[in-house]
């Protein structure tokens, strides 16, 4: 049962933008905790952003004041939108949802690749 899907990336040259999507069909959205986080080639996943079911964001010192997110909860999605991007963006961006107060992130998206050239 696919309970995450991202959609929105793409290719993109350097300061452009790209807003990701996550449709979400997890019965306790409403309250989750929903993130984004990425993965480059050779390189461990990381987080990028976490908004509470009450909207509270947080945000990776590497896209703070560049990227945000955001959430609507009757449409069971949530986005990111990504200004200034860089080369070093360059990732598959997966989305994560988690009941709110716990730790372990409970559903994965299965990525959507965002390409930033130079």
């Amino acid at each position: 049962q696919v309970q995450l899907v991202e959609s929105g990336g793409g290719l993109v040259q350097a300061g452009g933008s790209l807003r990701l999507s996550c449709a979400a069909s997890r019965s306790t959205f409403s309250s989750d905790t929903m993130g984004w986080f990425r993965q480059a080639p050779g390189k461990e996943r990381e987080f990028v952003a976490t908004i509470t079911w009450n909207r509270v964001a947080s945000y990776a010192e590497s896209v703070k004041g560049r990227f945000t997110i955001s959430r609507i909860n009757a449409e069971k999605t949530v986005y990111l939108q990504m200004n200034s991007l860089k080369p070093e963006d360059t990732a598959v961006y997966y989305c994560a949802a988690k009941l709110s107060g716990t730790e372990k992130w409970a559903s994965w998206g299965q990525g959507t690749q965002v390409t930033v050239s130079s």
